[in-house]
């Protein structure tokens, strides 16, 4: 059973926010999420934290310009995910922009593994580069630095994950979550740490006399793609990460975003105009992702880094269609893994540990997550990774720090943890096959030692109940418009609702006319075909139904019970 919970917040600092402008129903949510002032919801790029305050940016920036003026040649390393793919065209679409020389190579997910490795580099010193740059990895990839090195490469990490006890010797790190660095906000995406590079290269080249006309390259314009990296990669949206995504989204609104970015919002009908963080965490995010989930990131990066939108659409179709073979994959995988579970008792642990023979390593972060939001339970999933070795991936619920719990497992238990990494609620990591039962009675142990069983009963959020008169296409354009993400949850709320009316549509979701207090709505209930009672408890969103060009609101319910 959930625990349903309403969101405290602070009367005066709703009342303030109502008072400068603020939409009652978003003060009230606002003022639950930590706003304390209006402010803060201030979204123009002039409120972004200075780039001149990351550590080493401004090292990084003099070895880039001393690069760019040699005419030396740049390899970007980007890892296989959204965040890694926008970090990487980023990077490249700036530093060409610049006038830089340089070229990008991924990684293959099944034949090189994550990061800088000293594969990889042995890979990338085929195109005979003067200077390696890792986005979005490279703070654990020690012995990869240390292998370009040898070859007479310099390397330049940009990252944002965790760092491990050791330090890769590069010739500049820039990491908010380096143990040197005191920049104001650790929730920089990989693509944040790298927009932010550029940005110092910019400032570095002024100083060097370069754009003295104002002609500068308008890095504003790589934001739909760092919007887009940011949300894909669950980051925590503080002040300054919404500033960001908002003036990302703005962009796409108005019609200026990449070639890739439209073209992927065509494939999958949604409107640009009217794009939201929803659109880029649950329908561009998952289209990039697939390209490294099942083959290669290569085609991702290509379809951002484009000018040309028929040869966008031509990517985005096919990443379209491979995240339609990754949806296939991934259902067969959770109707095998929810078939385990049935021979064992789930309530009984306060994790999970699962492998099959037959799963595909690229889904198994997916797989993680579906089964951590089912089962409110730290889940990791692994798969076969060649060479007897098991590839996992984890997915963590609120009070456990994933990462860290994987570093105290290997401390306990010296050589049974291959390689691992990650954050507070993701993490991968590689195991021996015949590992696998040793390593799921020490995850569990780590587990249990870390959490309460308070810990594990599901609590939903939500921002209350919201009078008849506040169920408006007003407020729930509002609410559309906000950016919601990671740490700033999209508004919830809750009531009872009695069911008028019911049907099946799509074979597998019930739309619905509810009724409270006397007024009626329509709603919809994804992936839920089984008739409702009626009468329901529901946490719901309000959502934006379009029509033949007219818009009405629409309930999307999240959870329900029998009232």
């Amino acid at each position: 059973m959930a625990n349903i919970v309403t969101r405290t917040y602070p009367k005066e600092i709703a009342t303030r926010l109502v008072e400068q402008g603020v939409h009652p129903v978003l003060a009230r949510i606002y003022a639950a999420r930590g706003i304390q002032d209006g402010a803060q919801l201030q979204t123009a790029l002039s409120g972004l934290i200075p780039p001149d305050r990351l550590t080493h940016a401004d090292k990084m920036a003099r070895i880039l310009a001393d690069a760019i003026a040699q005419g030396k040649k740049l390899l970007i390393v980007a890892d296989y995910d959204a965040d890694g793919a926008t970090a990487c065209a980023v990077a490249v679409r700036a530093l060409r922009g610049f006038g830089a020389k340089v070229d990008y190579l991924v990684p293959n997910r099944f034949e090189h593994g994550y990061g800088l490795t000293p594969e990889i580099v042995h890979l990338a010193a085929q195109c005979a580069p003067d200077l390696i740059m890792t986005v979005d990895n490279g703070i654990a990839s020690v012995e990869g630095v240390e292998a370009a090195r040898r070859l007479g490469i310099p390397v330049l990490v940009t990252d944002h994950h965790l760092a491990g006890d050791v330090l890769p010797d590069a010739a500049a790190i820039v990491n908010p979550n380096a143990p040197s660095c005191d920049f104001p906000s650790k929730n920089l995406a990989g693509v944040g740490v790298i927009f932010y590079v550029m940005l110092a290269l910019r400032a570095e080249l002024r100083r060097r006399g370069r754009y003295a006309q104002g002609d500068a390259p308008n890095l504003a314009e790589l934001l739909d793609l760092v919007a887009l990296g940011t949300v894909a990669d669950l980051v925590r949206l503080d002040d300054n990460n919404r500033i960001l995504v908002d003036q990302g989204l703005r962009r796409i609104r108005a019609g200026k975003a990449t070639p890739g970015i439209l073209a992927l919002l065509r494939v999958a009908g949604r409107d640009p105009r009217r794009v939201s963080t929803y659109d880029l965490g649950f329908v561009l995010g998952p289209r990039i992702n697939a390209a490294g989930r099942l083959e290669d990131m290569g085609l991702g990066i290509a379809c951002l880094l484009t000018e040309d939108l028929n040869e966008a659409m031509d990517m985005a179709t096919k990443l379209d269609e491979m995240n339609r073979s990754r949806r296939e994959i991934e259902s067969g995988m959770h109707e095998s893994a929810l078939a385990a579970l049935e021979q064992v008792r789930v309530e009984d642990g306060y994790s999970l540990s699962l492998a099959d023979p037959g799963w595909h390593q690229g889904v198994i972060g997916i797989l993680a997550s579906r089964l951590k939001e089912k089962f409110h339970r730290p889940t990791v999933v692994f798969a076969p990774g060649g060479d007897g070795i098991l590839k996992g991936s984890g997915r963590s619920i609120a009070g456990l720090h994933l990462r860290d719990a994987l570093d105290l497992l290997s401390k306990h238990h010296p050589g049974l943890l291959l390689r691992f990494g990650g954050h507070a609620m993701a993490a991968g990591l590689a195991i021996r096959m015949e590992d696998f039962s040793r390593f799921a009675k020490a995850f569990e142990a780590v587990v249990q030692a870390l959490l309460t069983p308070a810990d594990l009963e599901r609590i939903i959020e939500t921002d209350g109940e919201l009078d008849p008169a506040e169920h408006t296409l007003e407020t729930a354009l509002a609410i559309e418009n906000g950016v919601w993400g990671q740490g700033f949850a999209a508004p919830a709320f809750h009531g009872q609702f009695a069911v008028i009316e019911q049907s099946v549509v799509g074979s597998r979701h019930l739309k619905l006319r509810l009724e409270r207090q006397g007024k009626r709505h329509d709603a919809i209930l994804f992936f839920h075909a089984e008739p409702l009672p009626d009468r329901i408890h529901a946490v719901y969103q309000l959502g934006i139904h379009e029509y033949n060009g007219t818009m009405s609101l629409q309930l999307t319910l999240r959870h329900w019970s029998p009232a």
